[in-house]
């Protein structure tokens, strides 16, 4: 036998197993890498879903406590009384608390929409609770404000977690048609 025939099966041998380990770590890194990302959109669906929730929760009190004062209609009203008031500023907190996660974990886009979805909800806050503002100064205006705000900072998560639609509503008008005769502006019921 010549040396290159008892070399040439070695070096396929040797080929082969170089293949293998390749594919094999190549298959490796893939899987973790989905793995990881997996990982990372739950927890970035969490940190969205958790600062919409609370960012809704103080805004229906916001919308509560206008009705009390008189600047928006709906059927529920909400004293701005001291444990009230303690109330409001422990779900401010909590949404506080919540935007830091935002901030590590989303991306530029819903973050931005996230800041200005901030001061949107805390217009329609100084409004509920008294407090002068400038530009727009009804609280019809503000909320309109608000629910646009709250709707991209969604479209923008949506996007960042790769959720198929760039909508998430049809256009519906608001107020309803069937809001309380007498009452006017979009503060009604709170609905998204």
């Amino acid at each position: 036998m010549s040396i290159t025939s008892q070399v040439l099966p070695l070096v396929g041998v040797a080929i082969g197993a170089a293949v293998s380990v390749v594919v094999s770590a190549l298959t490796e890194r893939n899987r973790w890498r989905r793995q990881q990302s997996v990982r990372w959109d739950e927890r970035r669906l969490s940190a969205y879903a958790e600062y919409a929730h609370a960012v809704k929760e103080l805004s229906n009190q916001y919308r509560r406590m206008a009705n009390a004062r008189g600047i928006a209609t709906g059927s529920q009203s909400l004293e701005p009384t001291e444990a009230v008031l303690e109330a409001v500023a422990a779900a401010e907190t909590r949404r506080s608390a919540l935007s830091e996660s935002l901030w590590l974990l989303g991306d530029v886009d819903a973050n931005t929409a996230a800041v200005k979805l901030n001061h949107a909800l805390w217009h329609i806050e100084w409004l509920a609770c008294g407090v002068p503002t400038t530009g727009i100064a009804t609280w019809d205006e503000a909320y309109l404000e608000f629910r646009e705000a709250h709707h991209q900072f969604l479209l923008a998560a949506r996007r960042d977690l790769g959720v198929q639609g760039a909508q998430i509503r049809h256009d519906i008008p608001w107020p309803p048609p069937w809001r309380p005769s007498g009452a006017s502006g979009s503060g009604g019921s709170g609905r998204p």
